[in-house]
């Protein structure tokens, strides 16, 4: 799956007690903490000057995990790319459109978008609990389509066009508001520990590692399709993503403000 530096009031997550309140009540660490305990792992004392070449292979080396750490869960994103790379349809502009637009949203959160939210409580609160409904939306429709035991048939799926990939592709990332909390918001914050030089580096590495995984994914299900398309398995795989799903929505609504 939290706002960037720069000054802003309310913006700086504090890596001892939860003294940096945000007016409202929301903490944009409370997310991090009880989501991913990686706000710890991935924070570095600014730095006051240009970066060296080895604080530069730093932040692009903590930008690059700190994404992969992000993205693993087999989201609706995530979900659809497998689907693809399964079906053999489109596979490769599913995967750019993916990095580009987390790519787009990462520099974002890098340059101050998250800071610039979590001083709008009522702007994050909306984000969240717009996260909460979509995630359980789409957790519930994956476990229905388990439960009727949906399989993969490239034959249906050979008259959806590149237009309708491209425009499903954009929705998934583009109207899913957990995607704003995870790259513009949490990111965002973990970027600015590296300085105004050093936190480009790490938005660098962070869409370097988004590219890597859709393409490991993408291409690596068409080399599994034999596997990955017998309907036992993909009803395996909706379980899956509707558990995850789930799972995220109710840990985003537990620690959403009231």
């Amino acid at each position: 799956m939290q706002g960037a530096g720069g000054g802003l009031e309310g913006a700086t997550v504090d890596d001892g007690d939860e003294r940096g309140e945000l007016r409202g009540g929301v903490h944009p660490a409370r997310l991090v903490k009880h989501r991913y305990g990686i706000h710890r792992l991935f924070r570095f004392p600014a730095q006051a000057h240009a970066p060296s070449v080895a604080a530069v292979l730093l932040s692009l080396a903590t930008g690059y995990l700190a994404l992969l750490a992000l993205i693993v869960a087999v989201g609706a994103q995530n979900a659809f790319v497998l689907r693809q790379g399964v079906l053999g349809r489109h596979v490769g502009v599913v995967v750019v459109v993916c990095a580009l637009s987390d790519a787009l949203l990462m520099m974002l959160g890098v340059a101050g978008l998250g800071a610039v939210l979590t001083s709008a409580p009522l702007a994050l609160l909306a984000v969240q609990w717009l996260g909460v409904a979509f995630l359980a939306t789409y957790g519930v429709l994956a476990l229905r389509r388990a439960a009727r035991g949906d399989a993969l048939d490239a034959a249906e799926q050979s008259a959806v066009s590149l237009r309708g990939v491209v425009l499903t592709t954009l929705a998934l990332t583009w109207l899913n508001p957990h995607v704003y909390l995870d790259t513009v918001l949490l990111l965002g914050s973990l970027a600015q520990a590296h300085g105004p030089e050093g936190r480009w580096w790490f938005g660098a590495g962070a869409a370097l590692g988004s590219l890597t995984w859709f393409t490991v994914i993408g291409y690596g299900a068409g080399r599994l399709r034999s596997f990955l398309a017998r309907p036992v398995t993909w009803r395996w795989v909706e379980t899956g993503v509707g558990v995850v799903m789930l799972a995220l929505a109710a840990g985003l609504a537990l620690h959403a403000p009231a």
